[in-house]
């Protein structure tokens, strides 16, 4: 039910109704901006408690939500594999949001008949209420999506009595839900149950092997503990029913169908639909789903029910099949025995697997590749292979989901900070994006919002390059050098076959992204390989330079959906580190005629924004000279992205595009004016924006007006004015990465945490940060901040990897990623030494030159590179506090080894 502060936040922001014609023109474009434009009202005291200050930067404890606290309602983290649709599990470990059925909808909507519905305009107050801000206000419940019957039942027999509790919130005093994405660990606690019920709930997820992290499956492992002293008998029961066709499978339209398989050492039950209707077999719904017990000895119930569950459903009558007309519900159940003695437990591994192929209509319209289905059919002929593959790289799929779950999470670094920094690649895993037949890989701005996998938007994304270089790598090749390429001028088309422009920012961040890619490589193929589109590319970047002046000022789309005009502080920066990015890609290819040229570039730039665009506290907006400030631009204001491209050279190793005094100093000018604990005050009188934040949450706004100038955003400003008032994740988090790689840390912790707390699940889902509706891309930009909070940097065809922590030099430990393995590193000051030690988890990785920082002061006079007990031979370098060794071989690490650093 909304509450009546929400319903009337809404009201008053004039966020609710509008017409169809809203989707063009947003209903928050619609309100009336005041002619007296209204005072600056962000205090300059931010009111934050010392204390609390202090405790973000402690280890503390794994987050925990508690059905006690009434924490469990919003939860949905996604489960299945990557590009596989959405399928959430709830705070009580139940699943909901089945979004697998190729539907695409924007915001937590399904169950909805594909036939009724016009792709454009269907449902468009649903749509106008995601893109206004409302489905931050008022976010979706779990228990109003959940569509397929699925769920848990133990039943425990101890010293003759029997207990039966479902796995459901209901049915617990207690369930604390710890989430350590992709992993959620659910604990169900009560004092009328004489046993202990874990359950842990995932899919695949393998950094660097984007193919088994894209499995069309969730895994579910019951685990029961015996606390008493007597030995329990236990059954665990599962239930998951028959999906396919379940939005077209009306009455006489076909027969649901339940099979039994107990091959290959695991108990399936493979759900199907048979029809003898061509419309109904071809519906985007149409197609398979395996419920699997991955244990021998398993009972199966090819149809159980009523709900809730008795002891009758356990032990019950066994059938090879079951067979239903439609429209009825088909629930099939898989329950494992086990006798468990005193302090001992038993564990029951359960998934769920589904294959849909048929891609929605309207998608294939508008992207072509969709029309021969998604690239894991092209692997699996139905979900019962699916679940075939799983049983027989079950060893491999979860012990090492389990070992990068572990890894991550085996850090000093604060448990809150690892999780909302990472959490936002379970983008990859909703229907926010695809991977085709073809390999190509696909995705909206938000689930179901702005086609095209924009670039500028996805190029504020830093994780997916990380964790899954190779789709990265591909979306370089196959769509801005490829699809969305124009060979003669070098444009990137920021949208692909969606769209007819580049877009001056995406062009800049896609020329950051081709560097990243080609350092997140094991070797130079890809740089060679691309070279003669990356130049191109980047010359057309540079060509946007008319005056010669090193600023860009051409007229082009930029990711606040508007073409401003004039010199533009945020683009003048990033066209300026995407020069920087295209001069080292050319001094590694050997092109010195266009490596000068970006040299030069990038010099008359920094020279010319520094002069030109500095106001003495922060960078601005240049009007053109003959529009002067006609039309909507940030101007003398004070904008989130002003220094985004030296946050951009941050990720990529580069050398300063700014100097430090000037981007500190417009860092701490966001902080004094856009930066609020509170932004209750600022959004009441600045309206229009949507509501990504509330008051009484903290967040940073993202172009404010400090001078309190008349009509500070131009003289003809249009709806696009409501963004400059709004705080949008994405933006805020690539300033705190950037306050992290300016040793701003305080800084950087609070907005990240203010983030964190807006998406605190008491409030709303922690897995789902909005924007233009669910699971927006350009949150992604959270894994920034965790970079920089490591000080790493990596180039895999030069063997170069560099760590240099932000904080708690003395003592630091981190997860890191590299172009084909991952692992753990620690640094530690021991007396007179410092010791460095690269722990290798998965797969391998190539090594030439290591760079650190000095912890404290002195020279160092020795230092010890230990390869196992192999001593490697090394060159050492010291430059003030910057420290490097370089190997005149390759240190090849595997898996399992260490490479250990000694500094004395």
């Amino acid at each position: 039910m909304m509450t009546s502060n929400r319903r009337d936040f809404i009201k008053n922001a004039g966020l609710l109704m509008g017409s169809l014609a809203a989707i063009q023109f947003p209903v928050w474009g619609k309100s009336i901006f005041v002619l007296d434009y209204p005072l600056h009202n962000i205090p300059l005291d931010k009111n934050l408690d010392p204390k609390w200050i202090k405790s973000l930067y402690n280890r503390g404890k794994e987050t925990a939500y508690f059905k006690r606290k009434n924490e469990l309602s919003f939860i949905g983290m996604p489960v299945g594999g990557l590009h596989a649709g959405t399928v959430y599990v709830g705070g009580d470990g139940r699943l909901w949001l089945w979004q697998i059925y190729n539907e695409t909808f924007e915001g937590a909507q399904e169950g909805i008949d594909p036939k009724t519905v016009n792709w454009n305009d269907g449902t468009a107050s649903r749509k106008i209420r995601v893109r206004d801000g409302a489905a931050y206000v008022e976010p979706a419940i779990a228990n109003n999506k959940r569509v397929l019957e699925q769920g848990f039942a133990v039943k425990a027999v101890v010293n003759g009595k029997t207990f039966i509790k479902e796995l459901s919130e209901e049915h617990w005093d207690e369930v604390i839900f710890k989430p350590a994405y992709p992993m959620a660990t659910i604990e169900y606690l009560s004092k009328d149950f004489p046993v202990q019920v874990l359950l842990k709930v995932y899919s695949p997820f393998i950094p660097l092997d984007a193919l088994n992290s894209a499995l069309p499956a969730t895994f579910l492992r019951v685990e029961v503990k015996n606390p008493t002293a007597a030995p329990a008998q236990i059954s665990v029961l599962g239930w998951m029913e028959n999906g396919a066709n379940k939005l077209t499978g009306k009455a006489k339209t076909g027969k649901r169908k339940n099979e039994v398989n107990t091959a290959s050492g695991a108990t399936r039950i493979f759900s199907s639909f048979d029809s003898d209707q061509i419309e109904v077999m071809n519906a985007q719904d149409a197609g398979t789903m395996c419920f699997t017990l991955h244990q021998s000895k398993g009972k199966a119930y090819p149809s159980i029910s009523p709900w809730p569950v008795t002891e009758k459903h356990f032990n019950a009558a066994v059938n090879n099949s079951a067979v239903i007309d439609a429209p009825e519900k088909l629930v099939g159940g898989l329950e494992l025995q086990a006798s468990v003695g005193p302090g001992k437990s038993m564990k029951a591994d359960y998934s769920v697997s589904w294959h849909f192929n048929n891609a929605n209509v309207n998608l294939k319209k508008i992207v072509k590749n969709a029309q021969q289905g998604f690239h894991y059919a092209t692997r699996f002929k139905d979900a019962d292979a699916v679940s075939v593959y799983l049983q027989d790289n079950f060893d491999k799929l979860t012990r090492t989901t389990e070992l990068w779950t572990d890894t991550w999470n085996d850090s000093t670094l604060p448990y809150w900070f690892l999780e909302r920094t990472f959490i936002n690649i379970d983008t990859l895993a909703t229907a926010n994006t695809y991977r085709f037949a073809d390999g190509r890989f696909w995705g909206w701005e938000g689930v179901g919002a702005c086609a095209g996998t924009c670039t500028h938007v996805w190029q504020y994304a830093q994780s997916v390059a990380r964790i899954f270089p190779e789709l990265e790598r591909d979306l370089r090749q196959r769509v801005d050098l490829g699809l969305g390429f124009k060979e003669d001028t070098g444009a990137i088309i920021f949208r692909a076959e969606n769209e007819s422009r580049p877009a001056i920012d995406g062009q800049a961040g896609t020329v950051l992204r081709f560097y990243r890619e080609h350092q997140m490589s094991a070797d130079d193929t890809f740089l060679k390989t691309n070279w003669a589109g990356i130049k191109k590319a980047t010359q057309f970047m540079l060509d946007q330079d008319k005056n010669g002046d090193g600023m860009t000022d051409t007229p082009m789309e930029n990711t606040l959906d508007a073409v401003w005009e004039g010199e533009i502080a945020w683009i003048v920066g990033l066209c300026i580190a995407g020069a920087r990015a295209g001069q080292a890609m050319a001094e590694e290819m050997g092109d010195a005629a266009f490596a000068k040229t970006c040299e030069t570039y990038v010099a008359n730039g920094r020279k010319n924004m520094e002069q030109e665009l500095f106001n003495g506290e922060y960078f601005i907006h240049r009007p053109d000279k003959v529009e002067g400030r006609k039309k909507l631009g940030s101007y003398n204001t004070c904008h989130i992205d002003q220094v985004y491209g030296q946050s951009w050279a941050f990720q990529v190793g580069l050398p300063r595009v700014l100097s430090k005094d000037k981007a500190v100093a417009a860092l701490k000018a966001l902080w004094k004016y856009n930066f609020t604990s509170d932004v209750g005050p600022y959004i009441k009188t600045h309206t229009g924006g949507r509501p990504y934040a509330l008051a009484g949450e903290g967040g940073m706004v993202m172009n404010t007006n400090p001078y309190n100038e008349a009509k500070p955003f131009g003289e003809h400003v249009g709806w696009q004015l409501g963004y400059f008032h709004e705080c949008m994740s994405g933006f805020e988090h690539q300033v705190a990465a950037h306050l992290m790689g300016e040793g701003m840390v305080e800084e950087s912790l609070i907005l990240t945490r203010s983030i964190h707390d807006r998406y605190h699940a008491s409030k709303r889902n922690p897995f789902n940060e909005i924007e233009c509706s669910d699971h927006y891309a350009r949150a992604m930009a959270s894994y920034g901040t965790f970079i920089n909070a490591g000080g790493f940097e990596y180039h895999g065809p030069k063997g170069y990897l560099k760590f240099s922590p932000a904080w708690n030099a003395e003592n630091f430990k981190t997860p890191f990623t590299s172009a084909q393995g991952w692992g753990t590193y620690t640094q530690q000051k021991t007396g007179a030494k410092q010791l460095h030690a690269i722990h290798l988890k998965y797969g391998e990785l190539q090594l030439t030159e290591l760079a650190f920082s000095k912890i404290g002061s002195g020279k160092v006079n020795a230092v010890s590179v230990m390869l196992g007990s192999q001593k490697i031979p090394v060159q050492f370098k010291q430059n003030g506090s910057d420290l490097s060794i370089v190997s005149a071989k390759k240190i090849n690490l595997k898996m399992n080894e260490s490479l250990n650093i000694t500094f004395s």
